[in-house]
């Protein structure tokens, strides 16, 4: 989606579902802007938010304005406004507008006169320019976060049974490989050609319209938990434009069966990051945490978002040729 210009309190009312994939509740939205890295969404529960660690990564991260949107009761919206505006502004930044949504209307909570109706300000999300620019684009607001993480969640019924069949399937193939005479290293070796090879067609077929069959899916899920095939992947994803490698690792990480979940999911939530879609990146690590709290790259990813960290400062850089010849290096200084 093109940048959003964001020019009143209503429109950022407007941009926010959008700026984090789904509408929000019980919740402070930070939007910053006039910085080197465009507009960001940053969104904290209520009624508890920590206002020094918002006002310190913007900071850190060149952001000169805010606006402050509260969805929340009026109490506990204006304690955490007034809060989260005195510790932005001794960081230095300005605090252009704060509100408080709810119901349909807003609130100003920096007008001090009759510039505001005492029954708030109403407004329509549907018909405003930004939606609909958004929604061309492709872009959903869903009802809340987890209808958002909903989207992750593992497939249900014939099409789960049919997936926990190819995944017996694929270990009996791959584990076949280990019971003959197959040393540990051998093994792993060929798990990694094999993954190599297969994941770029795959990606290849699913640009052109073709998603992996069960087995395919199932067979995906199991190589991946060699980090040499998680990399191929991460190293493949556009970041430039990621919306395609978005749809092929949602759809991996909704059939795999779930404790294969932690690398396509973990490959998705870079990709949703990459596309500056942090709600959707932070339910994708939810997922690759719950499949597995200890892995890595989720772990890492996690520390690179919550320090505000823009996808612009953290491409991976890296071509295919250059991953294969970084690791043949690697092995080559291990055997020597």
């Amino acid at each position: 989606m093109k940048p959003m210009v964001i020019r009143s309190a209503q429109d950022a009312i407007v941009a926010v579902p959008y700026l984090l994939g789904f509408h929000p509740s019980a919740s402070l939205v930070v939007v910053a802007f006039d910085g080197p890295d465009g507009t960001c969404a940053v969104r904290v529960d209520l009624p508890s938010p920590d206002p020094a660690n918002v006002s310190g990564m913007l900071a850190a991260n060149g952001f000169r304005r805010v606006l402050l949107l509260a969805y929340g009761t009026p109490e506990e919206s204006t304690s955490a406004t007034a809060a989260m505006h005195a510790a932005l502004v001794a960081a230095g930044i300005e605090v252009t507008e704060a509100v408080r949504v709810a119901d349909g209307r807003w609130w100003s909570f920096t007008c001090d006169g009759d510039c505001c109706p005492p029954e708030g300000t109403p407004y329509d999300i549907g018909s405003s320019v930004l939606a609909a620019e958004a929604t061309l684009a492709g872009h959903v607001a869903l009802p809340g976060r987890a209808d958002l993480a909903d989207t992750l969640r593992p497939l249900t019924g014939p099409a789960r049974q049919a997936m926990r069949e190819a995944t017996v399937r694929a270990e009996r193939r791959y584990l076949g490989w280990a019971r003959d005479d197959t040393s540990s290293f051998e093994f792993q070796a060929h798990l990694v050609r094999e993954g190599v090879a297969v994941l770029p067609a795959l990606l290849a077929r699913a640009r052109a319209g073709t998603r992996p069959s069960n087995d395919e899916a199932a067979r995906l899920g199991f190589l991946l938990t060699e980090l040499r095939v998680r990399d191929e992947g991460w190293v493949r994803i556009d970041e430039d434009d990621p919306a395609a490698d978005i749809d092929f690792w949602r759809d991996i990480v909704r059939r795999v069966q779930p404790p294969y979940a932690a690398a396509p999911a973990a490959l998705l939530a870079f990709a949703a990051y990459a596309a500056g879609n942090g709600g959707l990146a932070n339910v994708a690590l939810d997922r690759a945490l719950e499949a597995d709290p200890t892995y890595s790259m989720a772990v890492i990813l996690r520390e690179v978002m919550a320090a505000g960290i823009p996808p612009t400062r953290a491409r991976m850089r890296m071509t295919p040729q250059e991953l294969a010849a970084a690791y043949h290096e690697d092995e080559t200084r291990q055997a020597s």
